[in-house]
């Protein structure tokens, strides 16, 4: 991820202080697929997770005891340096759970010398992904049923705000967007024509050229990763999209925000 600054020595350090505190807590297996449900201690997983985006999913899958490590306050959670006590709640967890692009998830999976079973979790508020991993996370934590309710919520809510959205085009007419990587699902969200995409780096000259020429009226940004104006001059207007839920670890207010950002930017009220 560009402009990630990872203090190695530091996290070295701690992943050795992480390895005696958990030492006798048992023995596990490193990364763990998907697959199947475990049975954590009382029935009721006990779940660490990297970021707010991680504990929303876990949430919405079904698990009520959720330790966040990554604090909200930090607005480019790659950057975050994990302190001993945040890695020292892994070895009171079940589960584990981190997303690939996380230069400290290496160091978390490697310190994880507990029975804590480490999940990798694909980060992509696509509707259909996020259902999809939730289910996946349902049956590995053994909350299915929980994990159903919410996806039930959750379609309901996004049919509401799509078409909330939609209904704000200008003249009618599907906006043409270009969305940053990790913001095309609130282009999906809006039901927008997408003419293309960029990032996570800073857009180049001949990206530039070959963006604006698409004539695009919204660019979609990353709150988190933003480069400051993508297509200046070009006319098209730029909001920022937030990809990470609250202290709540509630996802659908991302949902909400996003629809509500969109429909400003398209005109409606």
């Amino acid at each position: 991820m560009a402009r990630t600054r990872v203090r190695f020595a530091s996290l070295l350090a701690l992943t050795a202080a992480l390895t005696a505190l958990v030492t006798g807590c048992g023995s596990g297996d490193g990364s763990t697929p998907k697959d199947g449900a475990t049975t954590p201690r009382g029935g009721k997983p006990v779940v660490v997770v990297t970021t707010t985006w991680e504990g929303a999913f876990a949430r919405a899958a079904g698990a009520e005891d959720v330790k966040v490590i990554v604090p909200q306050s930090v607005h480019h959670a790659p950057d975050y340096d994990p302190k001993p006590s945040d890695l020292a709640a892994v070895g009171k967890a079940d589960f584990v759970l981190y997303a690939p692009f996380e230069p400290y998830a290496a160091k978390i999976k490697e310190a994880a010398g507990s029975k804590a079973k480490l999940v990798e979790v694909n980060l992509d508020n696509d509707a259909d992904k996020v259902k999809a991993e939730v289910a996946e996370l349902g049956a590995l934590f053994g909350t299915q049923e929980s994990a159903a309710k919410w996806a039930a919520s959750f379609d309901a809510e996004y049919a509401k705000l799509s078409k909330d959205v939609q209904g704000s085009w200008p003249g009618g007419k599907s906006p043409a967007v270009v969305s940053q990587v990790f913001t095309a699902w609130s282009a999906k969200l809006a039901g927008a024509t997408p003419v293309g995409t960029y990032g996570p780096e800073a857009v180049t000259p001949a990206q530039l050229a070959e963006l604006s020429a698409k004539k695009p009226s919204l660019v979609l940004d990353n709150a988190h990763m933003s480069t400051g104006p993508v297509l200046p001059d070009s006319g098209a207007r730029q909001i920022e999209i937030v990809n990470y839920p609250g202290a709540d670890l509630d996802l659908l207010p991302v949902y909400r925000n996003a629809a509500a950002e969109l429909k400003k930017a398209m005109g409606g009220s």
